[in-house]
């Protein structure tokens, strides 16, 4: 088998992690076993025309599951983001951050963030430029937009911790995404004194365009127009995200998606979602697909993609590149039911 590595992901307990919001705190993952070994198969071919028959036959069930469901949920994770370019890390954050860099020692963009600045100028002239390059400087990812294409006709939705905008760029209808993390686009109230969010483009725009020497002017730091505090990126990390009538609204659509589709051929899609909040999309993914007869669990990710042995038998875990399999799809028509298919794997092999 030239060319793939098979690899055994083990992990020794599976824990249910409570999301920090009612509608969608799961009290059990559900699941009979703790210890995971579940085989799954990595690709190493650079080559896409050398590509070996076993992860060809993966992505003809992958198209062949997507066909025929009728519904599907696409759980987005940082993973899908950095896919798609969005990377935190390496050229981008150094051709973006250099001067921060050589200041603070940063060494990435995810760090950087918990980053201790000891004035709200120096804070805001770095978090503005985040936001810019992350939300405002960056268009619909291509890997996004053939996810769209692919979906775009199917009863789906979208359930992400990602708060890059990306899914509404791309052409994801406003009705079918839930993003339970937060938005980058917008700013709250610190101390979460009132339930009102903020856009602020206009805001990062100034920022980006008037700092120097790592601050931005005092008169352009964000401050609460309620208590004349200070304000925060609208981000998950602490007890004081503000949780508004949007974000509620959306929570409700996503119930009413799994109410209603729950006895149908539903397929869970999980993207690039790693071990960091499991109990907001791979632990309930897991625990509804054990629980509802008719769900299908489908798992693409280049480092941590695996599922317990109970739903196995209703799962397909891809470890490979995003961006690699979601162009194999998009080439196959994936999502049109045309007759377009890869040859699927036998139940025998």
């Amino acid at each position: 088998m030239k060319g793939r590595v098979q690899e055994t992901v083990e992990q020794d307990t599976i824990k249910q992690e409570t999301v920090g919001q009612d509608t969608i705190k799961q009290k059990t993952v559900g699941l009979d076993t703790a210890k995971q070994n579940t085989t799954v198969w990595k690709d190493n071919v650079k080559d896409k025309a050398d590509t070996l028959p076993g992860y060809e036959d993966c992505l003809g069930t992958l198209k062949r599951r997507l066909e025929q469901a009728d519904a599907i949920v696409i759980g987005g994770g940082s993973g899908l983001s950095a896919a798609a370019g969005l990377t935190y890390i390496g050229r981008r954050f150094e051709a973006h951050f250099k001067e921060f860099i050589e200041r603070y020692g940063m060494r990435d963009m995810y760090s950087a963030g918990f980053y201790p600045f000891p004035t709200q100028e120096e804070k805001w002239a770095y978090w503005s430029r985040h936001i810019y390059y992350n939300r405002y400087d960056m268009p619909a990812a291509k890997l996004y937009r053939e996810l769209y294409e692919m979906v775009k006709n199917k009863n789906h939705f979208v359930l992400t911790t990602n708060v890059d905008h990306q899914f509404w760029l791309a052409g994801f209808q406003d009705e079918r995404i839930f993003a339970t993390q937060g938005d980058y686009g917008l700013f709250q109230c610190r101390q979460g004194c009132h339930k009102k969010l903020y856009d602020n483009e206009a805001q990062v725009r100034a920022m980006v365009r008037e700092q120097k020497d790592c601050k931005i002017p005092s008169h352009m730091v964000p401050r609460c127009p309620v208590c004349g505090g200070d304000m925060e990126v609208h981000l998950r990390c602490d007890g004081n995200f503000m949780e508004d009538e949007a974000w509620h609204r959306a929570a409700v659509r996503y119930e009413t998606f799994l109410r209603n589709n729950r006895e149908k051929d539903l397929v869970f899609l999980e993207l690039g979602v790693g071990m960091n909040t499991p109990g907001i999309i791979k632990y309930p993914f897991w625990r509804m697909t054990k629980q509802w007869e008719r769900a299908f669990y489908i798992s693409v990710n280049l480092e941590q993609a695996w599922a317990p042995d109970e739903i196995m038998d209703r799962s397909l875990v891809l470890k490979a590149d995003i961006a690699d399999v979601l162009e194999h799809l998009a080439e196959a028509g994936a999502g049109r039911n045309d007759g377009t298919v890869f040859r699927e794997r036998s139940s025998q092999t």
